[in-house]
């Protein structure tokens, strides 16, 4: 058994919560309290109230999301909103968030772990955020068709727009939405991309650019980073962990 503040505490500072600028509905941090104690850590890609009721039957008592609750601002506690709530505290079951702070981490971020999954080593910062950057690049060693296959072999949905050269020298990588990615990426003279998703209106612009992207589902690219971080929370306080896999093939 741990402590709810220990824990915390620990998130904050490994995911440098306080330094790292979010968006205003993110509210990185704790976002639901417990009763103080914690015995098994759970994460999870969003904060939801499936998620929220499989947690609390697995007996997570410290429940990590990449998509906190607030993202939808003031709402009143009625309806499913109060549905999760009420799970939440019937179940004793604290919630702490973590979004671009576990996008961009350079050990335990999603882009960071895409890119080691495929093999490659993360070696550039891109995609700026205000003082921070989001997104990795890694020198490339594979043809574009080795590496659409590697990638298919990871995720079970992938999109592919091949525009651009059939050997690319380095990949890029910004996982959950790219829609932010794309103006960026052809800034920096890269022309392949491993994302989430995409807006339609991307299409004709990867065309255009002569892009490469490959769209691997938002959701599957952002299970990385919160099983990481369970993961070491869990072998530092010496607690049993569990990811709740919702199955979303967003």
């Amino acid at each position: 058994m741990a402590s709810l503040a220990q824990l915390v505490d620990y998130c904050d500072r490994r995911t440098r919560r306080s330094a790292f600028k979010d968006y205003p509905g993110a509210q990185n941090g704790l976002q639901v309290g417990n009763d103080g104690r914690v015995t098994k850590i759970g994460a999870a890609v969003d904060a939801g109230l499936v998620p929220f009721e499989k947690a609390v039957e697995c007996g997570i008592d410290f429940l990590i999301v990449h998509h906190g609750l607030f993202w939808g601002g003031v709402q009143p506690l009625t309806g499913v909103v109060y549905d999760r709530y009420a799970t939440l505290i019937r179940g004793n079951c604290a919630v702490y968030s973590s979004h671009l702070p576990l996008d961009a981490h350079a050990e335990l971020g999603n882009n960071v772990l895409l890119a080691r999954q495929l093999g490659l080593k993360p070696k550039t910062r891109f995609l700026p955020h205000d003082d921070e950057f989001v997104g990795w690049i890694a020198p490339s060693k594979y043809r574009r068709q080795q590496l659409h296959n590697r990638i298919e072999e990871l995720f079970p949905h992938v999109t592919a727009l091949a525009f651009g050269s059939a050997q690319p020298k380095q990949v890029a990588f910004c996982s959950g939405s790219g829609n932010s990615a794309i103006a960026a990426l052809v800034a920096t003279g890269v022309d392949t991309l491993v994302t989430g998703e995409l807006r339609e209106e991307w299409f004709n612009f990867a065309q255009e650019h002569r892009l490469n992207v490959f769209c691997c589902g938002h959701y599957a690219t952002e299970t990385l980073a919160v099983k990481a971080l369970a993961a070491e929370l869990a072998r530092k306080f010496r607690l049993p962990w569990e990811f709740i896999d919702t199955e979303n093939p967003l």
